[in-house]
């Protein structure tokens, strides 16, 4: 497999020919983000994972650095009837963050009330999965430390940016994003919110993150604790 790097201002970014799925699995994609993100030369980075796809592939990473890995922790926002259709996402902090696609607000037009009822809700989720998946422990304090924030990839960028944003308000000293895959188009939009951005498919059209990986399946609570340990 051939990655042509792509100059793009802040941003680091392959181009790939063909249809073919690019990774097998999200732990071959981790292994593929590691020598880019190592080629950075950081002091002391955290790698965050976005759960639960994101784990195995932050996992990777943190390995083959030897750095430091937590969750952190960011649930989408679906719109009415349909969960998938993302309006937005939540992450947590000491003030979460909401961020809200108003193109799809305005094609969805959801109920008064709506986006802060679901809000709440994956609030709630949130606090869950901080005890399910990190036995109740805090966050590692991110405050001056140099983050990766890591994920199998982008589709809207809605869940990304709310993490990148989270991260701004707890102070982090440099946040780099870094994923598998995404459309072009979102990791321009997600270059003005990350202090660097790594990505190493961008194709065109993009239809899904998961037409990607030979496998992609769905990861339970238990899955991620041990990934974790």
């Amino acid at each position: 497999m051939t990655w042509r790097a792509v100059p793009f201002g802040r941003i680091t970014m392959f181009s790939q020919h063909g249809i073919e799925p690019s990774f097998t699995d999200r732990r071959e994609a981790g292994r593929a983000l590691a020598p880019e993100i190592a080629a950075l030369d950081l002091t002391d980075p955290l790698i965050l994972a976005l759960p639960r796809g994101g784990v195995p592939v932050a996992r990777e990473v943190a390995t083959a650095l030897g750095a430091q890995l937590d969750l952190l922790l960011v649930r989408k926002i679906g719109a009415p009837g349909q969960s998938e259709y993302g309006l937005g996402a939540v992450a947590e902090g000491s003030r979460p963050q909401l961020v809200v696609s108003e193109e799809v607000m305005r094609l969805v037009d959801p109920p008064a009330g709506y986006l802060e009822a679901e809000q709440e809700r994956q609030l709630a989720e949130i606090e869950r999965r901080r005890l399910s998946l990190r036995g109740g422990r805090q966050p590692v304090p991110v405050k001056g430390r140099v983050c990766v924030v890591v994920d199998d990839g982008v589709a809207t960028g809605n869940t990304a940016r709310a993490a990148i944003r989270a991260l701004r308000l707890e102070g982090a000293a440099r946040i780099i994003l870094a994923v598998p895959v995404a459309p072009p188009d979102v990791i321009e939009s997600l270059a003005q919110d990350a202090d660097m951005l790594i990505c190493l498919k961008t194709p065109e059209p993009f239809l899904a993150v998961s037409l990607h990986y030979r496998h992609f399946g769905q990861l339970g609570d238990e899955q991620v604790v041990e990934l974790l340990g």
